[in-house]
């Protein structure tokens, strides 16, 4: 461990992020764990934390791996990243393609959010089948996961959100997000106390997107309740399913059905 991580803040965050991973059984012995880095402030935060000692979590191995979407041209942060790879004996994979300008063409205007994330983890999928990984670690944290919630209610009209650890493929493969119990704002600030070399998102949709709306929403709203963000991820936690209207309007029609059917027996 270097010495410039053995900082207040460091414990804190590796003891949350342990936390989680132990909460959730996020990480097994032996597990061979890919890491997607997109270059932002939270992947490389999370990278950092993992490659550190852990107290309480089994021996794992990791793999980096970035998907560059092509909004960069010149391809500057993604030579700075290689070279932080590099730097840092990580193994990784790292490739260019042209999924953010596909996803943001003329036919596809409507959401290309949707798109841009869907293949970029489509091939993460795939690079986690051809190297070996059955964990697949996301730098999602708290925020993210109460900003899906309310993405989710006010445009897809459910009630979900991310989950800490998510079994996809039958279960041979599990997305995991080891920052679930951390505040953005904290991990941003690790990442500046560590210099990271951050490659900032060029994609055009970032500064009007939903995600962009809700945080500035919720920024607004905790002016006037600061516990607002966490009232809402601990409101996750403690749901009371008799106070759910559709849930109610389905229990009850189960039971008539059951009625009906010992009648006519």
């Amino acid at each position: 461990m270097q010495e410039g991580k053995k900082t207040k803040l460091f414990y804190h965050l590796k003891k949350w992020l342990e936390k989680a991973i132990m909460d959730y059984r996020m990480i097994e012995e032996g597990d061979h764990v890919l890491v997607g880095v997109s270059g932002g402030a939270d992947s490389l935060a999370l990278l950092d934390l993992l490659n550190t000692p852990m107290i309480f979590v089994p021996e794992f191995s990791l793999t980096v791996v970035h998907i560059d979407p092509g909004f960069d041209p010149d391809a500057a942060g993604y030579d700075r990243l290689e070279s932080y790879m590099k730097a840092g004996g990580y193994n990784y994979v790292m490739e260019k393609t042209d999924i953010g300008p596909l996803s943001h063409s003329d036919y596809n205007k409507k959401n290309p959010c949707f798109l841009c994330s869907r293949l970029r983890r489509k091939r993460i999928f795939e690079i986690a089948g051809e190297i070996g990984c059955n964990k697949i670690a996301l730098a999602h944290h708290q925020d993210d996961m109460i900003e899906t919630l309310l993405i989710n209610m006010f445009y897809g009209r459910e009630i979900s959100t991310m989950m800490p650890d998510q079994p996809i493929f039958g279960g041979s493969m599990h997305i995991i997000r080891p920052l679930t119990y951390i505040r953005e704002e904290l991990i941003k600030k690790y990442s500046r106390e560590r210099e990271f070399p951050i490659v900032e998102s060029s994609c055009p949709t970032n500064p009007v997107s939903r995600r962009r709306y809700i945080k500035n929403l919720l920024d607004s709203l905790e002016k006037e309740n600061k516990d607002i963000r966490a009232n809402i991820f601990k409101a996750m936690s403690h749901v009371k399913m008799d106070y759910l209207p559709g849930l109610h309007r389905i229990r009850k029609s189960d039971s008539c059905g059951m009625e009906i059917a010992a009648l006519i027996s």
